[in-house]
């Protein structure tokens, strides 16, 4: 009986799991001493402040965090002090690159030196911006999301040329987690270059006018919660509902008034990573009038995994004319559910009863969970997002184009020459509960009075036959029009 027991005491260790301790063995002397550090990555869904994951601060300045034995492989993390703009950077305070480690590994230290804190960088260190001036400007540094009762940073890119073609107006791209869309100072874990790829395709010629986009800042602590409709039990969620109202009720109408975009949701794209894909998707789903053009990277669809196929089941039939194209992309690299996952998904998304009737899926197999990836996949999703066959669901990108001028509520009625020329649109106006209320012809140039509306949600329908190049080719567009609450959106 001894021997057996024995046995199993000198055998039992065999199995046990080596875990790893995390240190930081050296941190800026401008760190505040009262402050609590955390580390965040893809094992805690990038929370810059999990309690799960928070580091000790030991008798010998260090700080200390044992990790879960139950991790594996490659990891990814970065040090923050609980909040994304207090995340750590370089010795130029500009944002790094994601740390890694493998584990598990043998028993010891991960060690880790901090150089710099995104909020306290060096003053005679400033970080210098990467965004292409002036094309990148900020909206506003607090722009109001009443549905949620806080504010936000909004950014937009404007293609070259803006000021100098009064009379053009462009395509726009909302992006989610706008820290890292056109700028390295004030991304957190680098950033996608959106600014400079799209001003490289204009000068090769591959996106004559270019698009106009606009990126809004995650809400840092609140980022979980905003990007996902759902609860997750672990992690949070649930205010997405609220975010994608935000973005279609309030951001597009705002950007539509002060800015020369072509409103229609054949002219309207949105597009996220990782938490930002879900949402991207959730917000085409939910508004298939606002948005004809998805860009999904690297999706979190297992955040909200049973819910978004339940909700996906239970739409309602899509408008008659309407298309939407999704563009998803994944790396091999990035867990074992992200691409099966995302493989799912798009089938789901391609049944004939769905809101989606083009989806592009792709995987790499070095890509990983990174910044990096998605700046690098960025190009190919654009072009395909944009190329003609996205724009007119009735096959060609000749289509009518409207847009709603908030302080007189004037709806604004253009086309292209070759639409032009066919004299006359046919334009039909619903309300929410699908009954129409307008109907008239309008000429490209006219406007339609829309002042004595109650403020809502309207489907436009703007439609026409005609002769162009030589062949029957009907025009159908149908776009999101909302009114405003008060006149105006300044």
């Amino acid at each position: 009986m001894k021997t057996v027991l024995l046995g199993a005491l000198l055998f039992f260790p065999l199995f046990a799991s080596a875990q790893a301790i995390l240190r930081i063995t050296k941190v800026p002397i401008t760190t505040p001493p009262t402050d609590t550090l955390y580390v965040a990555g893809a094992f805690n869904n990038w929370s810059p402040a999990s309690p799960a994951y928070r580091l000790v601060k030991k008798p010998d300045g260090t700080y200390q965090l044992t990790l879960p034995a139950t991790l594996r492989g490659a990891i990814e993390f970065k040090i923050t002090r609980g909040s994304w703009q207090r995340v750590e950077t370089n010795a130029q305070n500009v944002g790094i690159e994601n740390r890694r480690a493998e584990l598990p590994g043998k028993a010891g230290y991960i060690d880790v030196q901090v150089a710099n804190w995104k909020d306290l960088g060096q003053e005679d260190k400033p970080c210098a911006s990467t965004a292409v001036q002036p094309n990148v400007q900020m909206v506003s540094a607090a722009f109001l999301i009443p549905q949620l009762g806080r504010t936000r940073q909004v950014w937009v890119y404007l293609p070259a040329g803006y000021d100098a073609n009064p009379g053009q107006r462009y395509p726009v791209l909302y992006m989610h987690d706008g820290q890292n869309v056109f700028d390295a100072c004030t991304s957190f874990s680098g950033e996608w270059g959106v600014d400079e790829t799209l001003r490289q395709f204009q000068q090769q010629g591959l996106d004559a006018t270019g698009s106009i986009v606009v990126a809004v800042a995650h809400g840092d602590q609140d980022r979980l919660n905003e990007l996902s409709p759902w609860r997750n039990p672990k992690y949070g969620g649930g205010q997405g509902n609220a975010y994608v109202d935000f973005l279609a009720q309030t951001l597009k109408p705002y950007i539509d008034a002060n800015y020369r975009t072509l409103t229609g949701r054949e002219f309207t794209g949105i597009a996220g990573s990782s938490m930002g894909g879900l949402i991207s998707t959730y917000a085409a789903l939910k508004y298939p009038l606002a948005y004809s053009r998805v860009g999904v990277f690297s999706p979190a669809f297992w955040f909200a995994e049973d819910s978004l196929r339940s909700y996906m089941q239970q739409l309602p039939p899509k408008p008659q004319g309407t298309q939407t194209a999704y563009y998803l992309v994944a790396g091999s690299q990035e867990g074992e559910t992200m691409v099966p996952l995302m493989q799912q998904m798009a089938q789901a998304l391609q049944r004939p009863d769905s809101l989606a009737n083009r989806v592009q899926t792709v995987v790499q197999a070095d890509g990983q969970h990174a910044e990096w990836f998605w700046r690098r996949e960025f190009p190919a999703a654009y072009l395909w997002l944009n190329a003609p066959h996205t724009g007119n669901p009735a096959g060609g990108d000749l289509c009518w184009a409207a847009w709603l001028e908030p302080h007189t509520r004037q709806l604004h009625i253009a086309a292209s020459q070759e639409q032009a020329s066919l004299r006359k649109i046919e334009l039909r106006l619903y309300n929410a509960a699908g009954q129409r209320i307008k109907r008239s012809k309008q000429a490209a140039g006219s406007r339609l009075d829309l002042s004595q509306l109650p403020a809502g949600t309207y489907r436009l329908v703007m439609q026409q036959a005609g002769r162009v190049a030589g062949r029957q080719q009907p025009a159908a567009c149908q776009q999101l029009v909302i009114l405003p609450e008060q006149e105006g959106n300044k």
